[in-house]
């Protein structure tokens, strides 16, 4: 009898612990405090061309929470901010080490020095952006993000062999998407729009080889391809 009170005194327990859980996550989203934009110090105009950059990126979530959407704003412009640190001070520890009395070999020593600090800079950055992200966006919408970053190359080129090679295997489709969204990865911490598209394009001649070996004639598919395209073009102006 005692231990069927004690098992139903137990139970009466889990509403609370249930709201126990919501006032910790509502504190917890209480406590997330506005980003702020990192302009100090940096030229008005400059400024502006990255948040107008970011906005015209998060406008395309069409998120309701105008706060939300500036903090996701100020993440993002802050991003190509601290990009623009990063290889902005491996330039100037590059120049100063050529302009140096070092000898060959310590000079070629502290220029991959110089290299290296880039690289864990940018290591550190490119996971510290989905987490800020995290605060305010669901997966989706980080994916939506990383997508407007590299300028939909991921989407555009998937869907681009997806018609060149109609019979694709769905084991061949999740290993171009999967490769692609790699690139994309790199394409994020590169350092202009040429070096993203540098980024996909090293990924593209993999799958290339990789489609390659898998029988399909590449040269003869994009032939069909462009046909397919001519005809499909010819019939709309009928």
């Amino acid at each position: 009898m005692n231990n069927k009170r004690i098992i139903k005194d137990k139970t009466s327990l889990v509403p609370l612990q249930g709201l126990g859980v919501l006032l910790f996550l509502l504190l917890l989203v209480s406590s997330v405090k506005a980003v702020e934009l990192d302009s100090k110090n940096r030229d008005s105009k400059y400024v502006s061309t990255i948040v107008e950059r970011s906005k015209k990126i998060v406008d395309k979530l069409e998120m309701k929470d105008a706060d939300a959407a500036r903090n996701v704003v100020n993440i993002v412009a802050n991003k190509y901010f601290t990009l623009n640190d990063i290889y902005a001070k491996r330039d100037s520890d590059i120049a100063k080490i050529k302009r140096s009395t070092l000898a060959k070999e310590a000079q070629k020593t502290a220029l991959n020095a110089a290299q290296n600090e880039k690289e864990a800079a940018l290591y550190r950055s490119h996971f510290a952006f989905p987490a800020e992200l995290s605060l305010y966006l669901n997966e989706v919408q980080i994916e939506a993000i990383k997508d407007g970053i590299t300028y939909g190359v991921v989407k555009v080129t998937y869907d681009a062999t997806l018609e060149m090679i109609p019979t694709l295997k769905e084991e061949e489709k999740t290993q171009i998407l999967a490769w692609l969204k790699e690139a994309r990865e790199f394409s994020i911490d590169a350092e202009n729009s040429n070096k993203k598209h540098e980024a996909f394009g090293k990924y593209k001649g993999r799958i290339n080889n990789y489609l390659s070996k898998r029988g399909y004639d590449l040269i003869k598919e994009r032939e069909g391809w462009y046909a397919r395209i001519k005809a499909r073009d010819a019939e709309k102006k009928k």
